[in-house]
């Protein structure tokens, strides 16, 4: 086993999923025996969690705003929580990461990936996933099953061209680095998505902790 702590993430647009899949992530991790955190995005740091707010329950947000704000937050993020951990051997799983700004930003906002491929360069930089796990699911699906959360968000509100615009900049991300993306059909039942994950697991096993 290598002292070198790996960075997962995981993605996915409305009602895929994440919650539940996390849950099984942690499971296969503890079986593995490593020492990791959990994190989301926006948030997952003191400073974050505010801008958090003012993303998803603004009124309203333009959307080089909101792009700004998410890459502001990921900044804290990164600097006072991603990279201490993954220092101290720490793996570290989040859900969300610049991936969703690729999607929901580039994609959902039409403001193009070339603006946020160099957010990207300039905030994240090497501090990329070691795999990142895709759930992919229709948009029509994934807001059926949101419907029953109560109160939607800002983002939440938006349509279904919207969503259908992030679902394809998530698979056409992905697309250009096949081999760091387990990409799950979210639309099955509970039991096949969580044997999909297991199975997407065990196949990186080797490649994660050589």
């Amino acid at each position: 086993m290598t002292n070198k702590a790996r960075f997962i993430t995981l993605e996915g647009s409305e009602g895929a999923g994440k919650t539940t899949a996390l849950k099984t992530i942690k499971k296969i991790l503890n079986k593995w025996g490593v020492d990791y955190i959990c994190t989301r995005e926006p948030g997952g740091e003191p400073n974050a969690e505010k801008i958090r707010e003012i993303l998803l329950h603004s009124e309203h947000l333009h959307a080089k705003t909101e792009l700004l704000l998410m890459f502001a937050a990921r900044n804290e993020h990164i600097q006072n929580v991603i990279k201490p951990n993954l220092a101290k051997g720490v793996w570290v799983v989040s859900d969300r990461f610049v991936d969703a700004s690729y999607a929901y930003q580039g994609g959902g906002r039409k403001l193009g990936q070339g603006v946020v491929k160099w957010m990207d360069d300039f905030i994240v930089g090497d501090v990329q996933a070691d795999l990142t796990v895709l759930m992919d699911i229709a948009p029509e699906i994934g807001l059926e099953r949101i419907k029953s959360r109560g109160q939607a968000d800002r983002i939440e509100q938006e349509g279904l061209d919207f969503f259908h615009r992030i679902t394809q900049s998530y698979r056409d991300k992905a697309k250009l680095n096949p081999s760091k993306y387990a990409i799950i059909d979210a639309s099955k039942s509970f039991k096949i998505v969580k044997q999909s994950i297991i199975s997407a697991f065990e196949s990186k096993k080797q490649e994660l902790m050589p």
